[in-house]
């Protein structure tokens, strides 16, 4: 099982920032340009138990993920498993503390790559890709809510 982490302070409130992770246009808004997204179920919201299914496009590679929201507890931790999506496991964990007067952010994301040995041939580019993404949407949720 492979993990990464990342860690931002952000000057707001734990509670502002647990609510813009549930509020699903927020997903839109931290994704990076190259990829495209698309909410399968516009009417969808957050609980425990509830499945979210998206469409990412990029480099015209249009991939379905449903992720099952598996802990939810307010302001601390909104933890996500992926059902489908092109990893073989795939946990997203986002942990929500005061620090006190800033409020860390921490994505906590273990995965496992499919097609054993040969899959983890990959792991360089998938943590490459995962370091690219987590920063974007870290200083874009650092912007948004920092106004």
């Amino acid at each position: 099982m492979k993990k990464y982490e990342k860690v931002s302070l952000i000057n707001c409130e734990i509670k502002e920032l647990f609510d813009f992770h549930l509020n699903m246009n927020n997903l839109k808004a931290i994704t990076p340009d190259n990829i495209k997204i698309t909410l399968l179920d516009e009417n969808f919201t957050p609980k425990e138990g509830a499945v979210l299914k998206i469409k990412t496009v990029k480099n015209f590679l249009p991939i379905t993920w449903e992720v099952k929201i598996e802990k939810l507890e307010s302001p601390d931790i909104l933890v996500d498993l992926a059902i489908k999506s092109p990893f073989k496991y795939w946990k997203h964990s986002h942990v929500f503390t005061k620090r006190g007067n800033m409020c860390e952010l921490k994505d906590i994301v273990e995965y496992e790559l499919p097609f054993g040995k040969i899959g983890e041939l990959f792991n360089f580019f998938i943590k490459k890709e995962l370091d690219a993404m987590f920063t974007f949407r870290h200083n874009k949720t650092k912007k948004l809510l920092e106004k």
